[in-house]
């Protein structure tokens, strides 16, 4: 899936003083996907192993993304790292971004920042998607002292590896990550691994998020929620992604076939679950949801609609959606006869009282 448009990055700063880096892209309602380890906004855009998650997740949404603290563009030099730091990293890029309300999806190590925020912030989050997650890190769900051992281990070899510039310890922790990764793919989560943060903030990640348990927060969320597993993920058991399913109030649970934790565009599980996650999310072309009149646009003068509500000019709305001028001029000449409007203001009006206009201006 090819990516289509462009993407805005801006700064916005924690209430501790470190710089994050978010970006946005595509037009519709907000969708923010919280942060987990291994993103580079700026690298992540290009990737063969990101950027259909990207496509996919800006098709009919303003998607909002950023890197957490110590990783990417964000500030490397970390002072507090704690679940309770990353969501309000989180209430930072929100706060920044202007939204009110919006759908949340959180996957791996994301979703437990996820599920945080949405039980402390009920009113924000309309939706929440949750994919590769756990409630429970490895440390906190092992049963035994020699599964805790066996945990701290895997930490210690992933972050001397980390550092190293031996190929071999990279390639064993993008492995587990995808498996199935065709060279080129994963040859990119190496370099990721290289780009996101260094070996010392690495090991802190990772062991900050192997001791995390969030199951009194996720019996807390009352948005709905849907929880995607692989059945054979090679990061995180799937009776991990079951229990945590188990444990939203009226979660829907999809396990999807294949072993990688990151979804690659071939494979049947993307195609899986992006096809639930249309049929989940609201989106602009959702219009039984709207007034009459706001049924008859097409998907794409809906989505004029959209960056109208916001307040673009034509030539905005021209750049953001990649078309001509007169093609914008053509889409609103439509909108204003199927609509019975004359100005633009009273279109805006019209579509800010029918939930357009919501999403972040671009």
């Amino acid at each position: 899936m090819a990516l289509n448009a462009s993407q805005q990055i801006r700064f916005c700063t924690s209430a501790d003083g470190m710089r994050l880096a978010y970006a946005t892209s595509g037009v519709g309602p907000p969708l923010v996907k919280a942060a987990n380890c291994l993103t580079h906004i700026e690298f992540d855009w290009a990737s063969p192993v990101w950027r259909h998650w990207i496509a996919e997740l800006s098709r009919h949404h303003a998607l909002v993304r950023y890197d957490e603290r110590g990783c990417g563009l964000s500030d490397w030099e970390v002072g507090e790292l704690s679940l309770d730091a990353w969501v309000r990293d989180l209430e930072c890029v929100v706060d920044a971004a202007g939204l009110q309300r919006f759908a949340l999806f959180g996957m791996s190590q994301g979703a437990v920042v996820a599920i945080a925020y949405a039980a402390r912030h009920p009113g924000k989050v309309t939706h929440l998607v949750l994919c590769g997650a756990y409630a429970r890190g490895r440390l906190a769900r092992a049963s035994s002292a020699k599964e805790r051992e066996e945990a701290r281990l895997l930490t210690d070899v992933a972050v001397a590896g980390w550092g190293n510039d031996a190929p071999a310890f990279r390639q064993a922790f993008a492995a587990s990550f995808l498996p199935d990764a065709s060279p080129a793919q994963q040859r990119s989560l190496i370099e990721l691994q290289r780009l996101t943060t260094s070996a010392e903030t690495a090991g802190r990640l990772l062991r900050l998020c192997a001791g995390l348990d969030v199951r009194h927060l996720a019996r807390q969320v009352r948005c709905p929620t849907l929880v995607f597993h692989a059945r054979d993920d090679a990061r995180i058991p799937f009776e991990e992604g079951k229990l945590l399913a188990s444990l939203i109030p009226a979660a829907k649970f999809v396990p999807l076939e294949g072993r990688n934790h990151i979804f690659l565009e071939s494979e049947p599980a993307w195609r899986t679950f992006a096809g639930h996650l249309r049929e989940f999310l609201p989106h602009p072309s959702m219009a039984q949801d709207r007034p009459a009149t706001f049924q008859q646009l097409s998907p794409r003068e809906s989505e004029v609609m959209e960056l109208i509500a916001q307040g673009l000019a034509n030539a905005r709305i021209a750049r953001a959606l990649l078309v001509s001028e007169k093609t914008v001029r053509n889409h609103i000449n439509s909108i204003f006869s199927k609509l019975e409007v004359e100005t633009r203001a009273q279109a805006i009006v019209a579509a800010r009282q029918a939930g357009f206009g919501s999403a972040l201006a671009r």
